[in-house]
């Protein structure tokens, strides 16, 4: 039975950086090399950064993408690995890369991999399954592939195993490339994916890859990039089963890795007979002629533990605003610290996302703000040791009052907005990123100021109920007890009743229900498309649902308006829910 040493490579890639993509490639290829690994396997779309959206109908693009590719396999053997068999995602394309016409004839941008060896792309696979739903259309931007290409690689020794490769959605699916490959007879299927985070996602996967390697009767290597991009965060989480279904090797989650496991796999037959197709997919074999030996002393991949609930969210909030920042070429960030809860977590994400030397904390108070509350933004500053600046928005206030007839909620918005002009001058003057600190309850029922509290560059807790973020403060700081550290956020900012302070004893119960029915009421409106009936049938109060499906449906046009967040849920604002903003419908009518 040969072994095979796998290696994956789990890394981040930034979309549009084709020459630094390749430098990646080129290095953990290096240490996979070093490493005296047969195959290594990088992410979907590697080479390009994932997801490029309408970048995929630019042919300078694709051409770059195809260039890059033939440039690399030569790169490699230039390198000194030519014998290593590198798996890399590109875009591809036959004919023009907009889709339109000739789509029916099936040509157009494929999502597609490579197996580069001795300066060469000895096959291409494109990828079958096509997903359209949640964040992904690529139904509008890829032409799906119809072939699976089988690798009979061949050892030093005359042994030879065969492999599969597939893409992301393939894995998703029952049928399809897998289950051809297993009429197929191959040994281990490689899939690479760019596949985002979800709450509890990584407990999906393990049974997922389970079943695809027992209907294909392989092994699988399953590869999946880690990173942040715009709103979406990649969480790695690699892995290799065997084709009984046993994990043999995974990998960590929000962090780079080269995950390298001896894979023991069935010599291939030499007799078997491949149907010329399987199951609806044309079959391609390709025998390939290799200088691979036995790997000797073996090694084993090791599985990783797998992070709480609460804590795979704080580290997909910290790695997206790290990468937002970075990939976005920003230094520092600038948040308003109120004091509350929503202030305080954001400020510590950001602490631990890019250093206390990069967060600049601005205390904005006005009439109404209370002294506790300058107070705890004073005492987290100095946990965290964030740059911390007091700017009174008072006069700002009273000067625009002075020209203004304003009372009531206009007023009060007015505080907001001069809260919002300091944050955005100082982004303008020093050059930071400005993160507003609203969470997803608020975002779903209009509790914000537009242009005012609202305004900012990036919203780590855009995806985050108000309960959740009760919890991630609770964490952080049980997290830097257990450490022996300070923890970041007071404990006041966490027990004390949520307030915008915008007029004298103002609550945010005067009103919003409680945040634990708010919430369980959004996650069934928003998160599963539960409609006013569904919701009342499942005990909620009617009058109560009837009020937060209303401010829902209404906030439409300020939620098309927020800026960019890290997404954790199912379905987060943005491309997730798409609904219109003029509407006249409503639940329950």
């Amino acid at each position: 039975m040969p072994a095979l040493r796998v290696a994956l490579a789990q890394v981040n890639p930034t979309v549009g950086d084709i020459s630094g993509n390749v430098h990646l490639v080129r290095e953990w290829s290096a240490r996979a090399a070093e490493a005296r690994a047969h195959l290594v396997a990088f992410p979907e779309m590697m080479l390009t950064g994932y997801p490029v959206e309408d970048l995929t109908f630019r042919d300078s693009f694709v051409r770059a993408s195809r260039s890059a590719l033939a440039q690399l396999a030569a790169q490699l053997a230039d390198d000194g690995h030519g014998e290593l068999g590198v798996v890399v995602g590109y875009l591809d394309a036959d004919g023009p890369a907009r889709l339109g016409a000739d789509t029916v004839a099936r040509h157009g941008p494929r999502d597609s991999l490579a197996l580069l060896h001795r300066g060469g792309v000895a096959v291409t696979y494109d990828k079958y399954h096509l997903p359209n739903y949640g964040v992904f259309d690529e139904s509008r931007y890829f032409v799906a592939g119809d072939t699976l290409t089988v690798v009979r690689a061949a050892y030093a020794d005359g042994s030879a195993v065969d492999v599969a490769f597939t893409i992301c959605e393939d894995i998703w699916q029952p049928g399809g490339p897998f289950a051809a490959a297993g009429e197929a007879g191959v040994a281990l299927v490689v899939n690479i994916n760019a596949s985002p985070y979800e709450r509890s996602k990584a407990d999906v996967r393990l049974p997922l890859v389970t079943r695809r390697a027992e209907e294909a009767g392989a092994a699988v290597a399953y590869v999946n990039m880690v990173g942040g991009q715009d709103e979406l965060v990649f969480d790695g989480d690699s892995m290799i089963v065997a084709a009984d279904g046993t994990l043999l090797a995974r990998a960590g989650q929000f962090a780079e890795q080269l995950l390298v496991h001896d894979v023991d796999l069935p010599a291939a037959d030499p007799d078997r007979r491949t149907p010329a197709a399987a199951l609806g997919l044309a079959l391609r074999r390709v025998h390939l002629s290799t200088g691979w030996s036995a790997p000797g002393v073996r090694v084993d991949g090791g599985v990783a533990e797998h992070l709480s609930d609460t804590a795979e969210v704080w580290s997909a909030l910290v790695l997206g605003l790290r990468d937002y920042a970075e990939k976005n070429r920003f230094r520092s960030v600038v948040l308003g610290l109120s004091g509350g809860i929503d202030s305080a977590v954001v400020a510590a994400i950001a602490v631990d996302a890019l250093g206390p030397e990069h967060v600049v904390g601005v205390g904005m108070p006005s009439a109404y703000s209370s002294d506790h509350s300058q107070d705890d933004a004073a005492e987290l500053a100095k946990r965290t040791g964030l740059d911390y600046r007091v700017v009174p928005v008072g006069p700002m206030v009273d000067a625009f009052a002075s020209n203004l007839n304003l009372a009531g909620v206009a007023l009060e918005n007015l505080q907001a907005r001069c809260r919002g002009v300091v944050l955005m001058a100082l982004s303008n003057q020093e050059g930071h990123l400005v993160l507003t600190t609203g969470n997803k309850s608020e975002l779903a029922v209009g509790y914000s100021t537009l242009y005012g509290d609202s305004v900012g560059g990036f919203n780590p807790l855009k995806d985050v109920p108000k309960t959740l973020v009760w919890q991630l403060a609770r964490w952080r700081n049980a997290a830097a007890a257990a450490a022996g550290r300070l923890p970041p956020v007071p404990e006041n900012s966490i027990a004390k009743p949520p307030s915008a302070e915008l007029r004298p004893g103002q609550l945010d119960s005067d009103t919003l229900p409680d945040y634990q029915v708010l919430d369980a009421i959004l996650a069934g409106y928003v998160e599963r498309d539960l409609g006013r009936d569904e919701l009342v049938a499942a005990g909620h109060d009617p009058a109560t649902v009837d009020r937060v499906l209303g401010l829902t449906d209404a906030a439409e046009y300020k939620r098309r308006q927020s800026a960019p967040g890290t997404k954790i849920s199912y379905k987060a604002f943005g491309r997730d829910r798409r609904l219109p903003i003029t509407s006249r419908r409503r639940e329950g009518s």
